[in-house]
């Protein structure tokens, strides 16, 4: 490991018992800086309702850290968006945010329109299908940037359980995103959750990141922060541990090329030949091939949007 990233591991590795809350709400108070809160959901009925609520009684209603929380639901079938709501989060439809620019599935693409629909100078993102949600892990990414105004990106990072097996979560990050990080940015080696779900971020900052539009976007993000502010710019916060739906074997497999071609378009923009990956099922007495193509797209820095500037100056 480099001694940057050791030194960095000691200045800027925190746990959310570091900054309790009067702490928090002090240099809110002090800053005048809002936050907000933004769960992209998919077909999360059983989850994200749970996940409101404990971030409205604690962090809104209990003391008034959280400003608004808003759920973009991005095409669910369930009732996902009816839970969010009646748990008290303001609803927004992916389609209806921006809709001059086609949706794509994705991801990525969810947390780049929530940027026109949120207001907050910090912006946190949590996944939708967490179960025994803490709004500790809201509290713990988003503390650092109310009391350092040097940083700017705030990872959460956490055990991850498979099943009752400690510490065995994370596959595609063990597997994939953390061999990348290490060969190629290895100052971006000392975060332990580098593509988990759960950070926060300066408004500042990320409307001037483009956004992979898939499951590459945690990746993306932590790349290009680094090379736009720094790695003191950046940091992690412990929150615990974090249980969640996992995904099958083959749609991790979907989630380790599209995080690989996130990769590849950041070390030489557009030299791979096929952005596709094929698996296999069996079909009765033989294999079917399944081709999918890897996330390419990526949106341009919202700065860079008519609308949003327009909404910046009304």
């Amino acid at each position: 490991m480099l001694e940057e990233v050791e030194r960095w591991l000691a200045d800027r590795s925190w746990s959310v018992t570091d900054r309790p809350t009067h702490r928090l709400l002090a240099a809110k108070r002090a800053t005048g800086q809002t936050v907000s809160v933004v769960l992209p959901a998919l077909n999360e009925e059983a989850t994200v309702g749970g996940i409101v609520t404990a971030i409205r009684q604690e962090l809104m209603l209990r003391v008034p850290l959280v400003d608004e929380i808003v759920v973009v639901d991005s095409g669910s079938t369930d009732r996902t968006s009816q839970a969010a709501a009646s748990a008290g989060a303001t609803v927004v439809h992916r389609d209806t945010i921006l809709p001059r620019i086609p949706a794509v599935p994705g991801k990525g693409e969810v947390l780049w329109r929530s940027l026109l629909v949120t207001r907050g100078d910090i912006v946190c993102f949590v996944d939708a299908d967490l179960r025994e949600f803490s709004a500790d892990f809201v509290s713990g990414i988003v503390g650092p940037l109310l009391t350092e105004p040097d940083v700017q990106l705030v990872k959460a990072m956490y055990d991850r359980p498979l099943g009752s097996a400690a510490g065995q979560g994370g596959r595609v990050t063990e597997l994939m995103a953390r061999p990348l990080l290490n060969l190629h940015w290895p100052r971006l080696a000392g975060f332990v959750q580098p593509l988990g779900g759960e950070y926060a971020a300066r408004r500042s900052l990320l409307e001037r990141l483009p956004f992979p539009v898939g499951y590459g976007v945690e990746l993306g993000m932590l790349i290009d922060s680094l090379h736009l502010v720094g790695l003191d710019a950046l940091a992690q916060v412990d929150v615990g541990v974090r249980k969640h739906r996992h995904q099958d074997g083959q749609a991790l497999g979907r989630m380790a090329a599209a995080i690989y071609r996130t990769a590849h378009l950041r070390l030489a923009r557009g030299h791979l030949i096929c952005p596709a990956l094929t698996q296999f099922e069996r079909i009765g007495n033989t294999f079917a091939p399944r081709t999918y193509s890897v996330d390419t797209e990526e949106r341009p820095p919202m700065a860079e949007i008519a609308e949003y500037r327009a909404r910046k100056v009304a």
